[in-house]
């Protein structure tokens, strides 16, 4: 979340202390290493964020479900985020047929994994992160933009 704005509606220790609390209340997880630890604590904290990006969008569409927060210190602003709902409707459909590519843009966007603890936890070289991040970034950009021309 480094890279968010200042007034973002999430704050980090409490994206973090969200996904620690959902990581102790889950199943028995024996893990393997700092960075199996660190790959599924990114796809703990992707999917708080597009929860709560969900529930603010439909919030904002007046629905009528009762409002069920994660944590009451995550709400700082009701300024609009980004969108993590385009962004996971998209890594959706780029792990379809490219399941790697999309565990790349968990691991570094979310989890905030560096490429070598990406490729350590995926086995493969760091280039190869590299490679499939640059790539996943244009795709998605592509994705989100609805922009599926050949020549795009």
């Amino acid at each position: 979340m480094a890279g968010e704005r200042v007034d973002h509606s999430l704050q980090a220790t409490a994206l973090v202390n969200e996904a620690y609390v959902r990581l102790v209340n889950g199943k028995a997880v024996e893990w393997n290493d700092r960075t199996h630890f660190l790959a599924v604590s990114a796809r703990v904290m992707r999917r708080i964020l597009v929860d709560h990006a969900r529930a603010r969008r439909y919030q904002k569409r007046g629905g009528d479900a009762a409002r069920v927060t994660l944590d009451e210190g995550l709400v700082v602003t009701d300024e609009p985020g980004p969108d993590f709902v385009a962004l996971d409707d998209a890594l959706e459909a780029l792990s379809k047929f490219d399941e790697r590519k999309s565990r790349v843009v968990e691991m570094r966007f979310f989890g905030g994994l560096s490429v070598e603890e990406t490729a350590a936890a995926l086995n493969v070289s760091p280039t190869t992160v590299m490679s499939d991040w640059r790539l996943a970034k244009a795709w998605l950009k592509r994705e989100i933009r609805g922009d599926h021309s050949p020549d795009a």
